[in-house]
């Protein structure tokens, strides 16, 4: 008989420990940006394209014949804009920003420092101001 109590103990203790587990899951993914915002005016040829060729436009990325958007100088603008990677209704949920911080998909651009040149702001800031080919 106390074999039978201690395998009915040992078998409530495991469904137990189980029924607990599996309700342990995470539900939501909190992502703070403690970034600095950008308050003055951000330009497309002078703020954004040079970070862009710094860090996006080279070779097997996002470049003429790469990845989209090609985010080369002379193409950039139109790939974001007819590409619908910027939403001017709603900046933060722009494809473009979502790309840049990870909340697509891995953090633009991969191997990087995270945010590097402070990019996720200046495009969150030029998107704000308009999305201008400026």
């Amino acid at each position: 008989m106390p074999k039978k109590i201690l395998a009915i103990i040992l078998l409530l203790l495991v469904t137990s420990c189980m029924v607990f587990l599996v309700s342990c899951y995470k539900v939501t993914t909190l992502t703070l940006n403690t970034e600095q915002e950008i308050t003055t005016p951000v330009s497309l040829a002078s703020d954004i394209i040079p970070l862009f060729s710094k860090n996006c436009s080279l070779s097997g990325c996002h470049n003429t014949g790469g990845l989209k958007p090609d985010l080369s100088a002379d193409k950039a603008y139109n790939s974001l804009i007819n590409g619908n990677y910027v939403d001017l209704g709603n900046p933060e949920n722009s494809d473009i920003y979502l790309w840049l911080t990870g909340k697509k998909a891995a953090a633009m651009p991969i191997g990087a420092a995270n945010n590097p040149s402070n990019i996720n702001q200046y495009v969150l800031a030029w998107i704000k101001q308009g999305a201008k080919d400026n």
